[in-house]
Parts: structure tokens; sequence; C-alpha cells
């Protein structure tokens, strides 16, 4: 099985209130040089993007100047509609598929469908329902088009039990969903919303990716034939968050997930974000990034850039 790394490149992100605009705005060619040499010889990497229904934004903005030189995109299609109407969504999901499928490696269909929070889509009424029929529209399209992408779709941890996302998503999921359906992904940021004890940080990613995979994925139906991938995992710096622990942490996150690769199916990985917001900025959000707003790189970048160099399969 291949495992391949991404990142996202943008410098806007969101919280729990809304969207925050960062500081700078995108420099493409920054952009660009950093994309190029964290991908260093591997013979792919993925550019992860967001492009919304039905306002059409996309963050950041024109992503098919990164899908370049083995980079592809691992593009992210939001359902926005505020009253959940499906009235147009799937005619957008199969015009993404014709018109920009030679770029796009990855499809993933709404973004943590299962958080309702005002930037996510599990805010948006019948976001199930756009999640199932995304996913069969978009690999039906790409079938009649010989297209070569992958079709999923993602959601974050969730550890109350008490959770029916998975269970309400088995009940619509039919035979053409599970025969359409190429990967599941996780967004997931362990020590960052909850403190972790350092010296446990690595069991505790395993037992969170394990019960994923035979917990919360298997109420849906979906069996452990269906590869996982990490579409979101970072962790921020800050006052009390240094940049060597940073670096620290990626390295180990990293490294725990490529070693249950086989283990778990797990074929892939990405790191949320390339750049920080505002590196001066008070929020845990602010500062996602392996590089400072200005570009400059923390620590953390020449460790992703090396891991990548080491892990990347083929």
């Amino acid at each position: 099985m291949t495992f391949t790394f991404g990142i996202y490149p943008g410098g806007l992100i969101g919280d729990e209130t809304g969207l925050i605009e960062p500081v700078h705005p995108d420099d493409p060619a920054l952009i660009t040089a950093a994309l190029r040499e964290l991908q260093g010889v591997a013979p792919a990497f993925l550019v992860r993007a967001y492009r919304q229904h039905p306002e059409g934004r996309a963050t950041p903005a024109e992503p098919e100047r990164y899908a370049v030189e083995g980079r592809r995109l691992d593009l992210v299609l939001q359902f926005r509609e505020p009253d959940g109407r499906l009235d147009g969504w799937l005619d957008f999901v199969r015009h993404t598929v014709r018109t920009e499928g030679h770029r796009i490696a990855l499809l993933q269909i709404c973004e943590e469908p299962n958080v309702a929070l005002p930037v996510l889509d599990g805010s948006v009424p019948n976001v199930r329902q756009a999640l199932v029929q995304g996913v069969i529209a978009a690999k039906e399209e790409a079938l009649a088009c010989g297209r070569d992408l992958r079709v999923g779709f993602n959601a974050a941890l969730n550890l109350d039990p008490a959770d029916t996302f998975w269970t309400e998503l088995g009940a619509l999921a039919d035979e053409r969903f599970h025969r359409a359906l190429d990967y599941v992904g996780l967004d997931f940021f362990p020590d960052v919303f909850r403190p972790l004890p350092p010296e446990r940080l690595a069991e505790l990613v395993a037992a969170v990716l394990t019960d994923f995979r035979h917990g919360s994925v298997a109420k849906a139906g979906i069996g452990p034939s269906v590869p996982l991938r990490i579409c979101e995992h970072g962790w921020p710096t800050g006052p009390d968050r240094t940049e060597r622990r940073q670096a620290e942490v990626v390295a180990e996150v990293v490294r725990t997930v490529a070693g249950l690769a086989s283990e778990l199916a797990i074929e892939g990985y990405a790191f949320f974000s390339l750049r920080d917001a505002d590196s001066a900025g008070a929020g845990a959000f602010d500062r996602f990034g392996l590089l400072r707003d200005d570009y400059t790189r923390k620590p953390a970048f020449d460790v992703y850039r090396r891991l990548v160099a080491e892990l990347t399969s083929s």
C-alpha cells in the first residue's frame, strides 16, 4: 500500500466562531518554494484545499497553481447550503470532477460533517444526505470521465459514546455508497484541545486510531479494507507551546501513524498547516504553521521535510 504526505498551504483558518484571516496574504511564490522543498524527491505530494458550495470560494485561492511537479490536490468540497437544500450540490460535485479531476488525487465530500460548528459542515441541515449522495455522484462521474481520483469523506475525532453520527451514516449508506467509497479521513489534534502527558502521546495516538478504525468507522458498516487517511493533524506554537516541542510532536505523531499503516490500513497523512495565520496572535488557532506568518521556518518544517523523504512509499 502506498503512503503519501501532504499539507494545507493557505493562511486562512477557522476556529469555533468563524474564519481567521491571515495577517499577511498568501504569497504563491513562497508557498510553491515551501511545497517543493517539503516534497523533495518524493514522486507525489498532496496539496490540501477547500472549495465551498454554493459560493465557490476556494482556500487557498487558485489552488490549481500548486498542483504541479508531481503534486496533486487533496480537494475538499464543503456543503455550505444554509437550509440544507441539495439543489445544485450534486451538479457542483460532478462539475468539479469533470473540470478539475485531472489535477485531483483525493476528492473529499464535506468537511467534518460530524461537528456542528459554524465553519464546519456538521452545522448544516441534511449534511449526511449530502455526504452519501455526493460520494456516489463523484465516483460515478469519475468513472464516466476516466478520472483517476479517489473519493472519500472525513470526520473529526469525537470521544462521546453517545454520538450518533456513525450509526446514522450507516443507516443512510447503501450498496452504491460502499462501492464508491475509496477512503475515510480523520481530523485530529492530540494534545491541543485536551492536554496529554508527553510520555503517553504515542500510546494515546495509537489508541485513538485503533478505536477510529474498529469502533467509529465500523459502526457505519465500513469495512477494514477501506483505507484511512489522516486529513488534518497539527500542533500550534505559542507562549506556552514551544517551537521545539512542536517539532517533537510532529515527529512522534507521524512516526506513530506510519507505524500503524499496515495494521490499520492507513494510506496517508496531511499536516495542518504550512504557516501561521498570525504569529503574534493570542489564540491557539493563530499558530498552527510549520512556518511563521512571514514564511520563516520553525524547526518542525525541517522535521516534516525529513519525514516525508524517509517515509513516503510508492
